[in-house]
């Protein structure tokens, strides 16, 4: 019967503590459990200097922090887009169709936006 209550106090503390779990403490900041965080987006299209939809442009968006690169090839309206951003860090953004590269944009932290539109322009041919 001792046994098996302690046992039973155990499950239980284990239960506990993986609830008190889902946070995670870096550099003294709690990071919430990323299925209750949903991050910021950030969408928008890619178009020539005469304001035609480019497709199958490559569209680069840099983490300032890490200096990861994730990238999305437009769509037929020239359409792209970026889901579960931290807001917490800035992000630098650029287009590529052959060999023409647009200018780069950033996407700042201090951008309260959840949701940012940025249409990017390229010259070219």
């Amino acid at each position: 019967m001792k046994r098996r209550l302690a046992v039973l106090i155990l499950v239980l503390i284990s239960f506990v503590c993986a609830g008190l779990a889902q946070s995670v403490f870096l550099d003294g900041n709690a990071v919430a459990d990323k299925n209750q965080e949903q991050g910021r987006s950030v969408v928008g299209q890619v178009f020539t200097k005469s304001d035609s939809p480019i497709v199958e442009a490559v569209v680069y968006l840099k983490n300032t922090k890490t200096l990861t690169i994730k990238s999305f090839i437009t769509e037929k309206d020239g359409g792209y887009r970026f889901h579960g951003l931290s807001p917490n860090i800035d992000y630098e953004i650029y287009a590529d169709y052959q060999g023409q590269k647009s200018p780069v944009k950033t996407i700042s932290s201090f951008d309260t936006r959840s949701n940012v539109t940025l249409n990017i322009h390229i010259d070219a041919k």
